[in-house]
């Protein structure tokens, strides 16, 4: 038996840019999927740094592709689970009742139906729960990328020494399990507090570049460098990578006008003919690496850090909680 779709649903909205605690839930009329979109009852949301961004519109460039003075989306949550409910014209690959994972781009994810192109969605296998499967999107696929990007995991390269900087978060506790996957030793920052954590996803050592300044370290002591959390100078990053290897930059660090365009630059820039260079990565969304990363967690190989869950009813105190930056792994809103 088929569930009736409703025409209004409640969501969590927030129509200027600000902090958290101007979210509030508002009956808003459940979406219509147009051409090769389809709809989804949602299952479950992960909530990502980005979400946070988009919610402050943090930094102003990024406000023409979002919306000048206030979002164009208010309803924050890119990283989905859910079940499509209905499909709209000429979707092709798609079915109604299927179980599916997707980056909601702009978000939506924070109300009980979202719609989104078909050619987006993954298909998730029902072994695997929504709240893990939610997290994978945005933070799993930011961890492969980066890796790819780094060159680590190339087929005939002897084991790479790899240095995850900030590796307690949601791209970092993917990037550590994933790139011992990919036979590299991995050195990873965290505080004292995480260190057993990462240690248990697989990192040889872990420090705190807080109290242990990476410029203590030996010069070219790495193969390659992923730098998640930002704040540390680019060419102290550089010192650290042997001929050959690369640094790569997740991070959005930067001033609240230009964000990181400024430090991508001056990496551009360091990266004129001398090695090692420094990559800076704009993550994208790949349908493709989404199932690599299913297969891995199905096979248990890899397992979502997944720090608490809200119910729907408080999601606003998990944005708060996510904006405050200090979360470990992922943080899911389960579904209303």
């Amino acid at each position: 038996m088929t569930t009736a779709i409703p025409t209004t649903m409640p969501a969590w909205v927030r129509r200027t840019y600000g902090p958290a605690a101007g979210t509030r839930i508002e009956q808003l009329p459940v979406p219509v999927p147009g051409r090769g979109e389809v709809l989804l009852r949602v299952q479950a949301t992960a909530l990502n740094a980005g979400d946070v961004r988009l919610m402050l519109g943090d930094p102003l460039l990024v406000r023409p592709m979002f919306g000048f003075t206030r979002p164009k989306n208010p309803v924050r949550g890119m990283d989905v689970a859910g079940t499509i409910v209905a499909v709209g014209p000429d979707v092709v690959g798609a079915e109604r009742g299927e179980d599916v994972i997707v980056e909601l781009p702009g978000g939506g994810g924070l109300a009980p139906y979202a719609v989104v192109e078909a050619s987006r969605v993954v298909a998730r296998p029902p072994d695997i729960t929504p709240d893990i499967a939610a997290c994978l999107p945005i933070a799993g696929g930011t961890a492969w990328q980066a890796l790819d990007a780094a060159g680590v995991g190339l087929t005939g390269q002897a084991t790479p020494r790899v240095l995850i900087i900030g590796a307690s978060g949601g791209v970092g506790t993917f990037a550590v399990q994933l790139a011992v996957l990919r036979g590299a030793e991995v050195w990873a920052t965290c505080s004292a507090r995480n260190a057993p954590l990462i240690e248990a996803l697989g990192a040889a050592r872990t420090l705190d570049h807080r109290q242990s300044p990476l410029s203590d370290l030996p010069a070219e002591r790495f193969d390659a460098v992923i730098d998640i959390a930002g704040g540390i100078a680019l060419r102290d990053l550089q010192r650290l990578v042997a001929p050959g290897g690369s640094v790569v930059l997740t991070t959005g660090d930067g001033g609240h006008i230009m964000g990181p365009v400024p430090r991508m630059l001056k990496a551009l820039l360091l990266s004129i003919g001398r090695r090692p260079r420094i990559r800076s990565l704009a993550a994208t969304s790949r349908p493709e690496v989404l199932r690599k990363l299913l297969a891995l967690v199905a096979e248990g190989r890899i397992v979502p850090v997944i720090e608490r869950e809200w119910p729907f009813d408080d999601a606003a105190s998990a944005l708060a909680h996510v904006e405050a930056g200090h979360t470990v792994g992922k943080v899911v809103v389960r579904a209303a």
